[in-house]
């Protein structure tokens, strides 16, 4: 039964708040109950949209994120809005007992983000993180390939992330390409999922060395990236990022090589499994793809990741557990991306963990 369900809310109902409403009302537990912008007229569209397209009730347009907070059928929040204000209304709804999940990167600061998950432990709300390509089967079973051993002993897990964003994609949003609110450029906006993935695959970074610049877009922040990292396995890798290539980017590319093992990804396909004695679909099973790529089109992803993560985080609260993504866990890839910008600035290798 609908009032069974669980009342989600969404606060900033920009590019990635349809992906959030699909997941709402596809999940079989949740319910879009209501919506907020600082453009009023932008949540109305979304609530109209929502409505027309998915034939649900439409849910209720907000002008004030305290409006929203107040509604008492809405018992967990999606926060969508710039990266750098994630923490600060995750807070808020925290504080108002709402549970909170927010899109990546969980904040753009690690005070703010240990700020978020003290202030969701204090509430005893859930504290949940978009990492959606982690729901994916294909990813799942590499990462279970390198840490059951099957390549061996690793030495580098690389990430090749070359996209393609116009100057007009920077433009269309005052805070995108900013310090303050987008936190950083093709690492922390754009290559934070592959980031995510390599950490999650290959272990804890121990150390880097990194420099960046903007060489092809008139903004604040890096449209270009490269870093050695050390694991704390002992193995190496490689990080290369930019929005700065030409339409439409190329396909990025994640290698995982051990001493009798490679397996090598290219957008979400899988095109070298040279992994003697252990057959592919002892891990994967066939035909088995990942999430779609935003090589160029920031939109050009699927939504069943968003949906899966939303179920996810409706079972957390249903069940008391924690949701896949946590807030500690969704830390590391932020702290990885700050220690990439500290080593640039500094022009010297850096530990972790980080010093705040």
């Amino acid at each position: 039964m609908a009032d069974e369900r669980i009342g989600f809310a969404i606060a900033g109902c920009g590019v990635i708040a349809p992906w959030h409403a699909y997941g709402i009302t596809h999940s079989g537990l949740t319910e879009l109950r209501a919506v907020f912008d600082v453009v009023f007229d932008r949540a109305k569209g979304l609530a109209a949209d929502v409505a027309s397209k998915y034939g649900v009730p439409e849910p209720r347009v907000c002008r004030t994120l305290d409006e929203l907070l107040e509604d008492s059928s809405v018992s967990a929040l999606s926060v969508c809005t710039p990266s750098g204000l994630h923490a600060e209304i995750g807070i808020a709804a925290a504080g108002a007992g709402k549970h909170v999940l927010c899109e990546k990167p969980i904040d753009i600061t690690l005070e703010h983000i240990d700020a978020l998950v003290r202030a969701c432990q204090d509430a005893g709300v859930k504290l949940g993180c978009i990492f959606q390509r982690r729901t994916s089967p294909l990813w799942q079973g590499i990462r279970r390939a390198v840490r059951e051993g099957a390549l061996g002993k690793m030495l580098l897990g690389d990430a090749y992330l070359k996209y393609y964003r116009s100057q007009a994609y920077y433009d269309s949003g005052d805070w995108r390409g900013t310090w303050a609110l987008d936190g950083g450029g093709c690492l922390m906006n754009q290559g934070v999922h592959c980031i995510d993935q390599v950490q999650w695959i290959m272990g804890p970074v121990r150390s880097l060395y990194a420099q960046t610049d903007h060489l092809a877009r008139s903004i604040e922040v890096e449209d270009v990236a490269c870093a050695v990292l050390r694991f704390e396995s002992g193995a190496m890798g490689v990080l290369e990022g930019t929005t700065g290539i030409a339409h439409p980017g190329v396909d990025h590319r994640l290698e995982f090589h051990g001493e009798t093992g490679t397996i090598r990804v290219f957008e979400e396909s899988i095109v070298e499994w040279n992994v003697p004695g252990v057959d592919q679909g002892e891990f994967i099973p066939r035909g088995t793809a990942g999430q779609e790529a935003a090589t160029a089109d920031p939109t050009a992803i699927g939504m069943e990741g968003h949906l899966q993560q939303i179920r996810d985080m409706a079972e957390a609260i249903r069940d008391d557990r924690d949701p896949m993504v946590t807030g500690p866990e969704a830390r590391k890839a932020v702290e990885i991306i700050l220690a990439v910008y500290r080593s640039s600035q500094q022009g010297q290798p850096v530990s972790f963990p980080l010093e705040q």
